[in-house]
């Protein structure tokens, strides 16, 4: 009986198995992608026939403010959140693995990861009553204290600050899983041996923890950068992008193109122009933390 037979069986089974995962792939990656990449170059509001612009739509956007606005409005909370994210996911991770004792971990890593499995829609509701300017929850307890009520939602600062502030409480256990498992692979005969020499405390962490994870602390990085540059939930159901377009993002304005507005062309440009900021911000991420990431 020749070999070719049994080999030939197993491919088609293996063809089989992976036929339902590669269509889906197929049908709601890769053609929704290609699909948008083709309709960036034509004007089409779904009523009339598509039309072709070439490059119109992308040169259209570099004379909208609206979308420079949003494009800015990203930028800056990318930065203040991913920084925040990281900062406290790495500092409650080393509480947690460092100080906390072993009977009680695995109650506070779930109760730190609970956030993220919420829906970010319902959360952000729930918040915008709570942080509601006339019966809001947070304003009662200020003026319980005797203290101004604040316009957290109808001021640019308070806004920014309550889109930022639930971001990073609903996305940091993401991180703080990661630092736990870069932190629990540390040897622990480094750090003894560490405390012989008289390093402790805040010199063991940058001298020891801080380079031991830094492969962790790069992917955490990129997946955050990732994340918050396609933020759109909180700012959505918290403001609508206001007052005025203070917390406006980019996704925004590419789900106001095509579902208000009806121009997907202009919006398929915008999420292209998105997709290649994010394809940037990894490259330069992996090019500039060669000389800080070490792999043991």
């Amino acid at each position: 009986m020749s070999t070719r037979s049994p080999r030939r069986a197993r491919a088609v089974l293996a063809v089989v198995f992976l036929a339902p995962t590669l269509i889906g792939i197929a049908v709601f990656t890769l053609l929704p992608i290609v699909a948008s990449v083709v309709l960036a170059f034509f004007r089409w509001d779904i009523i009339s026939a598509p039309e072709f612009v070439g490059l119109a739509n992308f040169a259209d956007l570099g004379t909208d403010p609206t979308i420079r606005i949003a494009f800015l409005n990203t930028f800056g909370f990318v930065i203040i959140a991913v920084t925040l994210q990281l900062a406290v996911s790495l500092g409650l991770a080393v509480l947690v693995q460092s100080r906390i004792p072993n009977g009680w971990r695995a109650f506070f890593r779930s109760a730190l990861f609970f956030p993220l499995i919420l829906s970010a829609a319902s959360v952000s509701l729930i918040m915008a009553y709570l942080f509601n300017e006339d019966f809001g929850l947070v304003n009662q307890v200020l003026q319980a204290l005797q203290l101004p009520a604040v316009g957290w939602l109808t001021t640019p600062g308070g806004a920014a600050a309550v889109v930022i502030a639930i971001y990073v409480w609903q996305n940091f256990g993401f991180s703080f899983l990661l630092f736990i498992g870069g932190l629990a692979s540390i040897p622990r005969d480094v750090y003894e041996a560490s405390a012989i020499d008289g390093a402790t405390g805040w010199r063991q962490f940058r001298g020891i923890t801080l380079p031991l994870i830094s492969p962790t602390l790069l992917v955490a990085s990129v997946m955050a950068i990732i994340s918050a540059l396609q933020i759109f939930d909180q700012p959505y159901v918290l403001t609508r992008g206001g007052p005025g377009d203070t917390t406006r993002t980019a996704v925004m304005v590419i789900f106001e193109s095509a579902f208000r507005q009806l121009e997907f062309g202009r919006a398929s440009a915008i999420g292209i122009v998105l997709m290649l900021v994010i394809i940037a911000a990894t490259a330069i991420q992996f090019r500039l933390s060669r000389p800080f990431v070490f792999y043991q």
